[in-house]
């Protein structure tokens, strides 16, 4: 993300990260086609301190082809998400598609703590008191920094539009929220900013995923929902165990209950990844898979009258069009993440401070085990691998939960196939904060660049974009001039 997940925690770290967002991987029919200017900024490790004087680069991307600074052109500014920057901007298409049309500065600056943004190098990662300063508000405070920067030698400082996806999504709400004498406007694509304790029910997550496979096929849905306990049944055993080592072609023999946990919640990031990247057209995004991913799945489960190890040899062939549509993996390896450029440590402690995005599935509404969501118990995991414990509600603290109605100027776009879509903004707020629906969208497809087969709501989608973006730039009124660091 997409994405946002782990393995050893619990309900939300099942799910791959919000970002979204592989270069690595790529298909030979999809070629990397951006290119940009790799720059670094000086920014502080603490923002809110002043006993503190230490600095660290904060990497951001930049490409001013179109761009006249000194004819207050707009800057299109990406707020970075957790992953390396520069899988990122070869996935947001759409901002380099408009930038021309705009005459826009394009920047995608890196979220501090992912990519190679590290505050205190290889060490970042070695031990809770380096990692203290990973958080969404140090992160906006970058932003606002880089920003003052790219303004700093203008006479009349250009307007910035902020565009996200996923979690970088809920930084562009954000953004404009906290700062809006920095950001014109937003286009948040994507944004689970009311995936919170208190404002949506831990169940609605799940029930999508599941909606994007009964979308597909009813039988589909019912074969995944009826496999857990399949699964559960013939890993009771050191035989059966062995033989599904063996038939799903596992990289590491199943043998323990962390095995198997690890196994389950590899599933669980399958299904749900492949329901966020279920685009119209191939792609690359966390793994290479064709076009409509969980419709090709399911052609591997057709009849949900399938029991036993006949049922699980199937499974495996669908789930191969997750793992291995290319052919070139030996094996299932699943404790590795579907992308490596995805930043799964650095969520993973955020979602165990400020984060806390609670998930639950009850396995009749959704096609999932049985998962409860326990706060005291998440809390525990949370403190046994990072020994933090995380503030359930700092989230709603600091960005208003749902009470938003002084938000302006901000574009909250989701796709209905979009698990994440549980957590979005889906109505109007206000005349100039507004809720586009996209049925048939899956994870901020209308970020993406155009394709042939994108559906008519997703071109519908841009073109409100480009409206409110014009309209924010006609309306935009540069602020007194600022200096230092512009806080």
């Amino acid at each position: 993300a997409e994405y946002m997940g782990s393995r050893v925690l619990t309900a939300m770290m099942n799910v791959s990260s919000l970002l979204v967002l592989c270069v690595g991987a790529v298909l030979p029919t999809l070629a990397i086609k951006y290119t940009y200017e790799i720059k670094y900024l000086d920014v502080p490790v603490d923002h809110f301190s002043f006993t503190s004087n230490a600095t660290f680069r904060l990497r951001y991307l930049q490409n001013a082809t179109h761009w006249r600074k000194h004819k207050a052109q707009p800057i299109f500014f990406y707020t970075g998400n957790e992953g390396d920057i520069e899988m990122f901007a070869q996935n947001t298409g759409f901002v380099w598609e408009i930038a021309p049309e705009f005459g826009a500065l394009v920047v995608f600056a890196e979220h501090r703590y992912y990519g190679q943004s590290l505050p205190f190098g290889n060490r970042s990662y070695t031990d809770p008191k380096y990692l203290g300063y990973l958080t969404s508000q140090q992160a906006l405070a970058d932003y606002v920094l880089l920003i003052s920067h790219l303004q700093s030698e203008q006479d009349r400082p250009s307007p910035v539009i902020a565009f996200g996806g996923s979690y970088g999504g809920m930084l562009a709400a954000y953004l404009r929220m906290k700062y809006p004498h920095m950001v014109a406007g937003a286009i948040a694509a994507s944004a689970p900013i009311f995936q919170f304790s208190g404002l949506t029910p831990c169940e609605a997550f799940y029930r999508i995923v599941t909606s994007a496979y009964n979308s597909a096929s009813i039988e589909c849905a019912a074969s995944i929902r009826k496999s857990w306990a399949e699964i559960n049944n013939i890993i009771s055993s050191d035989a059966g165990k062995l033989w599904l080592s063996t038939n799903w072609k596992l990289c590491k023999p199943l043998k323990t209950t962390d095995d198997v946990k690890d196994l389950k919640s590899w599933l669980i990031d399958a299904y749900t990844n492949l329901a966020m990247i279920n685009y119209p057209y191939p792609s690359n995004f966390l793994v290479p898979v064709p076009a409509k991913p969980i419709s090709v799945m399911c052609t591997h489960l057709p009849n949900s009258s399938l029991t036993g190890k006949t049922l699980l040899k199937s499974l495996f062939k669908a789930i191969t069009v997750y793992f291995n549509y290319t052919g070139s993996t030996k094996c299932l390896d699943v404790g590795t993440e579907a992308s490596t450029n995805l930043g799964d440590l650095g969520w993973e402690f955020q979602a165990c401070t400020e984060m806390v995005m609670p998930m639950c599935s009850d396995g009749h509404n959704d096609m999932f085990e049985v998962l409860i969501w326990n706060f005291a118990e998440y809390s525990d995991e949370c403190y046994k691998k990072w020994k933090v414990r995380p503030d359930e509600y700092r989230a709603l603290r600091m960005y208003g939960g749902k009470d938003i109605s002084t938000a302006t100027n901000i574009v909250f776009s989701n796709g209905l196939q979009d698990p994440w879509s549980s957590g979005g903004v889906l109505y109007n707020l206000s005349s100039s904060t507004v809720a586009i629906i996209i049925p048939e969208g899956a994870h901020h497809l209308d970020l993406r660049a155009s394709n042939p087969a994108d559906p008519i709501s997703v071109r519908t989608a841009r073109k409100v974009h480009r409206k409110f973006i014009r309209l924010w730039l006609q309306n935009y009124k540069p602020p007194e001039r600022m200096s230092g660091r512009g806080l």
